[in-house]
């Protein structure tokens, strides 16, 4: 056990809970509930959850956006001894199925309004997994057998506090807490399996690092995300943090809530404080309760490092690297550090974490070498969910996880991510494989071989182009191919230009060329 005394979750909440009890703990709509009311609510829904026929170690999936609702079901699953399965939000009705059957869901959290679309009829259209036992509808109207959240919550009565606190008690550090997918680049998303032991370390780690402390912390990360669950709604446990969820990220929005809720921590991809600073009227806004910016994800410009210490007041700006397979955590800057550090690395690996830099044999690269970055340490997943193959491709027999990410480390243990993980290219803060894509695509009838690689775009960083052989005697339509994806999977995963070809370039092995694609591209565009 570390030095905060707790190594799982329903730890925290109770310590939580003890230390900080009449502080602000959630702020969303009408809901003030400070931390105390905050471990009655999750108490309640574990509870729920414990009528609801949930087992210790049984699944549960939400997907739904930052809303209240969604950390108190996820939370409560966590303190009903239960694993938490993060849905991404973007993710149409195929791409939810596949991971609400992948982990064996015995029910779903979601809801039937967010910007205009309807997650239960999403699933329905695509099919509703055996076993998915149950469908709690957390906001908006309840489809014909769904169940209201309020009538989920009601629930609690049937189960006493004696037999939740049981529950609670029997799980230990070591036992799953949750289950996120991840996109691969051999197609399908897998399940990396995280433990409450290694979490709970993990963010007490990064919280430290960063200065967290009572902070006022509106969490635009998606909740689904590593970012926004461990980094967002756990981390605020730890340290006494108000979490203010924030469901869409649009400039003004995000603009009033800082001084309305005197907004000290605003975390976010770097788009996001590119925008702060590109709007118009910056000046009109009381920006002055911002302290603390948690960044990374794509490259970061010296000049914006400066402009958000400047111009919107940030005391400390830090800048991490990690994966979903590392509890989403492996390297991080110190708010100290220059700017230019900050800017232009990932930082060092955190405390009692090993990362190294090594070449194509395994051997550690020289510093200033590129080579493959590989982690070592307990924030490390315990595997893929049935997958012991492609575990053991990214788990080395001596512990180190292979990233798959090229990076230079410098003379402090500062990394620099020069490439990612073979093909993949982020959208927008998303990760994109090409390879999930393309198997995507090819559903379409009129698609009898698709090449995605990612291309350099102003606004989102890297969009997808796509390069589509058709099948024999369709038509060479990009824009219904286009709008036909936008139907069929998540937007950051839609490619935005489709050039039909009459072959793809293939290497020796029948692979496809990727460089000759990309370098193509680039000359099209």
């Amino acid at each position: 056990m570390h030095d905060a005394g707790w190594e799982t979750i329903p730890e925290l909440i109770d310590d939580a809970a003890n230390r900080f009890a009449d502080r602000e703990a959630m702020v969303d709509g009408d809901i003030r509930w400070n931390f105390s009311e905050f471990r009655t609510e999750i108490q309640a829904a574990a509870r729920a959850l414990i009528a609801s026929g949930v087992s210790a170690g049984d699944r549960v999936a939400l997907w739904a956006p930052n809303i209240w609702e969604w950390a108190v079901a996820a939370l409560g699953v966590h303190v009903a001894g239960g694993v938490v399965v993060p849905i991404n939000t973007r993710f149409k009705g195929r791409e939810a199925a596949y991971v609400l059957e992948n982990s064996g869901a015995r029910m779903l959290f979601c809801v039937t309004d967010f910007l205009a679309t309807d997650y239960v009829a999403l699933l329905q259209q695509a099919g509703v997994p055996e076993s998915l036992d149950e469908i709690v509808v957390m906001r908006g109207h309840c489809p014909a057998n769904t169940t209201s959240f309020g009538d989920f919550m009601d629930r609690a009565e049937a189960v006493s506090e004696t037999e939740r606190a049981a529950r609670s008690s029997a799980i230990t550090g070591d036992d799953l807490c949750h289950i996120m997918f991840t996109s691969g680049t051999t197609g399908d998303p897998k399940g990396a399996m995280l433990i409450h032991s290694a979490v709970c370390r993990s963010y007490l780690s990064w919280s430290q690092v960063i200065g967290l402390d009572r902070d006022r912390y509106l969490i635009i990360n998606p909740f689904f995300h590593s970012f926004g669950l461990n980094a967002g709604i756990l981390a605020c446990l730890m340290t006494g943090s108000t979490i203010i969820p924030h469901p869409v990220f649009d400039v003004p929005s995000v603009m009033r809530r800082i001084p309305e809720e005197r907004i000290s921590m605003l975390p976010g991809p770097p788009a996001v404080y590119q925008a702060i600073l590109n709007t118009e009227d910056l000046d009109q806004w009381d920006m002055s309760s911002l302290r603390l910016a948690v960044t990374g994800a794509a490259a970061i410009p010296v000049e914006m490092i400066i402009s958000m210490r400047r111009r919107l007041g940030f005391e400390k700006i830090v800048t991490g690297y990690g994966l979903t397979e590392s509890s989403g955590i492996a390297t991080m800057c110190r708010h100290d550090d220059d700017p230019e550090i900050i800017a232009n690395t990932s930082g060092r690996a955190i405390d009692d974490v090993e990362v190294r830099i090594v070449d194509a044999a395994g051997q550690e690269a020289p510093r200033g070498e590129p080579g493959e970055i590989v982690v070592r340490g307990y924030n490390v997943m315990k595997g893929y969910l049935n997958d012991p193959a492609k575990t053991a491709e990214a788990i080395d027999a001596d512990g180190w996880l292979h990233t798959g990410d090229i990076g230079v480390m410098d003379a402090e243990g500062n990394i620099d991510i020069t490439d990612r993980v073979k093909d993949m290219f982020i959208n927008g803060g998303f990760n994109a494989y090409p390879a999930e894509i393309e198997n995507l695509m090819t559903n379409h009838p009129g698609v009898g071989q698709a090449a995605v690689v990612g291309v350099p775009d102003e606004r989102l960083g890297e969009v997808g182009y796509a390069f589509v052989v058709p099948a024999v005697g369709s038509d060479r339509d990009a824009a219904a191919l286009i709008a036909w994806c936008r139907g069929e999977m998540a937007n950051y995963k839609v490619p935005r230009h489709v050039e039909y070809v009459d072959s793809l370039p293939l290497n020796a092995g029948g692979k496809v060329l990727k460089y000759q694609l990309r370098e193509r591209a680039g000359r099209q565009r």
